[in-house]
């Protein structure tokens, strides 16, 4: 460092504040003293230099699975932002109990990050408390946990006009498919069917239960057991609000297989829009993990920088409904139906 000082002309406190980012250097300065660094092939020891400033130069992440869109699209925001600030992205995959039991006993990121981000779990008390107890910004990622620093969309109000549009097309038999998966992972959590039913009570509509079944993720034959359950009630619904696109996309599938066209007979709505959605011309209720792992990661940085910023930080990003093709007003009453017999 003292060779890149002296060559750069500047102080070796100069040269350690430029080559951690900081942004009190001006540009000319930085300039130079990275193209002396060049020069002389000098790089930054991070285990030094972490003995000086605490850090690590690590932001450890914790998800769920990576093959997913949302994980996808939020990761490759999050990297280059983290990247520009001079730090290094950890991903710790937990894919089901056995690995997240076995995270929370080690607890890896203790020792090797300067913040933790936390995508897409549903956390015990115990677990909140061991990640309260790291030393570090903990933020969670689409999901609100109250008194913690969180991004996310209002899944409740999204769900909310999701169902509205629905109604307002005159639908008033309106199905609701939820995803269940691996005990402790909220990929959708039970606000978007909070959201639904809040918007049947206020359009007066009573909720009943046997509108709103579950399937898997991702499997084709649990949704068409349950669009089975929907289709053999003696008053089927006219619309399916699936919670995930890729449950809508299938919902689809299955009701064109049995002959059900979609809208004419069924409207089906997504949530997410997710590129599939464009191509099944599939009306959907729209988020953008992109901007969340970007908003996750400026705010990680904001609490890395400031250890005296308010951590109790919540960013709520929007939602918009777009309408497609597959959702139109219910068809008028036929036979007996029309007859009210």
């Amino acid at each position: 460092m003292a060779d890149v000082a002296e060559r750069a002309g500047v102080s070796t406190s100069t040269v350690s504040r430029t080559l951690r980012g900081l942004s009190t250097v001006s540009p000319e300065v930085r300039a130079r003293v990275e193209q002396a660094a060049r020069e002389l092939n000098f790089a930054v020891s991070r285990q030094a230099a972490s003995l000086v400033t605490g850090r690590t130069g690590n932001v450890a992440v914790l998800v769920p699975t990576l093959q997913s869109w949302f994980m996808g699209a939020a990761l490759s925001s999050l990297a280059p932002l983290l990247r520009a600030a001079g730090l290094e992205l950890n991903v710790y995959v937990i894919p089901d109990l056995a690995a997240r039991t076995s995270f929370f006993e080690r607890l890896p990121a203790r020792r090797n990050a300067d913040a933790l981000l936390v995508f897409c779990f549903d956390l015990t008390d115990e677990e909140t408390e061991s990640l309260d107890n790291l030393g570090m910004p903990v933020i969670y990622v689409s999901q609100h946990v109250e008194g913690r620093p969180s991004v996310y969309v209002d899944d409740v109000a999204a769900a909310v006009h999701g169902t509205r549009h629905l109604l307002n097309l005159g639908h008033r038999r309106i199905a609701f498919v939820q995803t269940v998966g691996a005990s402790g992972f909220s990929f959708s959590s039970n606000e978007r069917l909070l959201g639904y039913q809040q918007a049947l009570t206020e359009a007066g509509i009573p909720l009943d239960d046997d509108l709103v079944v579950s399937t898997l993720p991702g499997d084709k034959r649990a949704t068409a057991e349950a669009l089975g359950r929907l289709l053999s009630l003696r008053e089927p619904p006219t619309a399916v609000f699936a919670e995930q696109d890729e449950v809508a996309v299938a919902t689809i599938w299955t009701l064109r297989r049995t002959q059900i066209p979609v809208p004419e007979r069924v409207s089906v709505l997504g949530f997410d829009d997710q590129p599939i959605a464009d191509w099944f011309d599939l009306t959907t209720v729209a988020q953008s993990p992109s901007d969340l792992g970007r908003e996750a990661g400026a705010l990680a940085l904001a609490l890395i920088e400031d250890s005296d910023a308010d951590h109790v930080r919540h960013v709520v990003l929007p939602t918009h409904l777009i309408p497609r093709g597959t959702t139109a007003p219910p068809a008028p009453p036929q036979g007996d139906e029309a007859r009210g017999t």
